[in-house]
């Protein structure tokens, strides 16, 4: 049981002496030790950095399919590539509201359904206070859920909003302060076009996104869909759903298929005449694509640790050559080639741990540089995963490369190395 604990406590001796002795070698030669390590301080600072960049990127980009919505499904009517239906009038095409009628019941999977019509840019006036242009869209009540959009003051369209097709609206704050509004303004009239509307909630902004803000100053207003349907005469819209959770996307896009090919009467074999946009499939579908982006990204900045790795090897086979005679001394004095083994291992590894500490420094600044260098990079951070895997990788190309020359060292004839000038 003594010898158990013994020869833990004898190897953790001889590695600590190790690394101290090593230390003092790295000391003696600072400017060798400072060029050899530099393979290293590269290859660090790059994978880390490049770590960084990714990891980054992807946490902004996933931030934006978040706030976009990654439970959405996006329905509109197709006309077909092939098939009887390909060459099928644009107003035959259109999808019809009876068409959805029955499901929430068959499409069990799907949580909230929503009519959205097309936009029109009308001009907007309250008072003396006018806009140019204000996006008008009519929508059901619950695309506000769909969308994440809460009405934080008034109230919702309700069922006698949309059934009898009412001119109200619910507006956004900026289009609020824009035509200088009161602060709790509903229950007020705007101009819209040429119609009067009822302002009866206001809702909450869109927070802003990397990509799909290109137009400037956005001013809306919703009404409900009826309403727009009897202003533009019954004209094309399209559906948007959400699925009750994201396991379940995948069934609610195939039960949403299957209930439109019945609803429009689509023969078997007969191509659909609607298409069906998945936003968590391409959520999926990017964390694959940028999975591999960062393999190969990660596996071309590595390269550089292996010049270093390389550079290692060359100088520790260096320095056995230079201290043949020290090896010789310390094997005649009863030192062992284990021994003498894990000294030079610890010195390449020792000398590969300073380059990985100064290379994570280094990353750490090259990070901040990019992350000021563009809005889609700005969240690059090293991570403590990324900072403990380069130490590993530093560490490991110490063994790696550290290994030969060691084992170089651990076979030298103690007497030829005693005549070796």
């Amino acid at each position: 049981m003594r010898g158990f604990l013994f020869a833990p406590l004898s190897f953790l001796r001889l590695v600590i002496q190790s690394a101290l002795l090593a230390s003092s070698q790295i000391w003696v030669n600072k400017t060798r030790s400072i060029l050899t390590t530099l393979g290293i301080i590269i290859g660090v600072a790059s994978v880390s950095a490049v770590i960084g960049a990714m990891d980054g990127m992807n946490k902004k980009i996933m931030e934006n399919f978040e706030i976009f919505g990654t439970k959405k499904i996006f329905m509109w009517p197709q006309r077909p590539d092939t098939g009887p239906k390909k060459n099928m009038d644009w107003w035959q095409m259109r999808f019809k509201t009876e068409q959805f009628e029955g499901m929430a019941e068959h499409c069990p999977s799907v949580e909230y359904k929503s009519f959205v019509s097309d936009n029109d840019n009308l001009p907007a006036r309250y008072a003396e206070k006018s806009v140019e242009s204000v996006r008008m869209t009519g929508v059901e009540a619950s695309w506000f859920k769909i969308e994440n959009r809460p009405i934080f003051m008034g109230r919702p369209f309700s069922h006698l909003d949309e059934s009898q097709g009412r001119k109200v609206c619910i507006i956004s704050t900026k289009l609020r302060d824009k035509l200088n509004m009161d602060r709790e303004c509903t229950g007020d009239t705007i101009l819209i076009g040429h119609n009067t509307f009822l302002v009866i909630g206001l809702m909450e902004e869109k927070p802003s996104m990397m990509f799909g803000n290109m137009g400037g100053d956005n001013y809306e207003v919703y009404i409900p869909f009826q309403t727009a349907q009897k202003m533009r005469g019954n004209r094309w819209f399209q559906v948007i759903a959400s699925c009750k959770n994201a396991n379940v996307a995948e069934d609610a896009k195939a039960e949403i298929q299957f209930f439109l090919r019945r609803t429009r009467q689509i023969k078997p074999g007969e191509p659909d005449t609607f298409g069906v946009f998945l936003m968590e499939s391409e959520v999926k579908q990017f964390k694959k694509v940028m999975g591999m982006i960062s393999l190969v990204a990660f596996g071309i900045v590595s390269i550089s640790l292996l010049v270093g790795g390389i550079g290692i090897m060359n100088i520790m086979l260096v320095s056995v050559s230079e201290r043949t005679r020290e090896i010789g001394l310390r094997k005649a004095v009863g030192a062992k080639p284990s021994a003498i083994l894990t000294q030079f291992l610890v010195e390449a590894v020792v000398l590969c741990m300073i380059g990985g500490l100064i290379g994570v420094g280094l990353a750490q600044g090259l990070a901040a540089l990019i992350a000021k260098s563009a809005p889609l990079l700005e969240g690059t951070k090293i991570p403590a995963w990324a900072i403990l895997l380069s130490f590993g990788f530093a560490g490991s190309v110490g063994v790696i490369f550290g290994m030969f020359p060691a084992i170089k060292a651990a076979r030298l004839n103690p007497i030829d190395a005693l005549r070796h000038e």
